[in-house]
């Protein structure tokens, strides 16, 4: 049985907002009708957004759980 592993498959600045998550939904959407945003939901698990604190607003960050062939294929991809 082959094991998932988790990967970062995007990442994006905001400035500092009131509501992060509103303000991150937007962008959020945009990426996920990308080529690779609809191959990453289609092929990814668990499919998370994370919402940082940096010095100038917030960072936020997708990731997910792919298999091992799809983890190799995302490692290409974002090549």
């Amino acid at each position: 049985m082959e094991k998932n592993c988790r990967y970062t498959v995007h990442e994006f600045k905001m400035g500092d907002v009131e509501d992060p998550d509103l303000f991150a939904a937007f962008p959020i959407h945009e990426w996920q009708q990308t080529e690779f945003g609809k191959w990453c939901m289609k092929h990814g698990e668990d499919m998370a957004y994370h919402v940082g604190v940096d010095k100038f607003g917030f960072t936020v960050t997708i990731d997910g759980e792919f298999d091992n062939k799809y983890g190799t294929l995302l490692a290409l991809k974002k090549t």
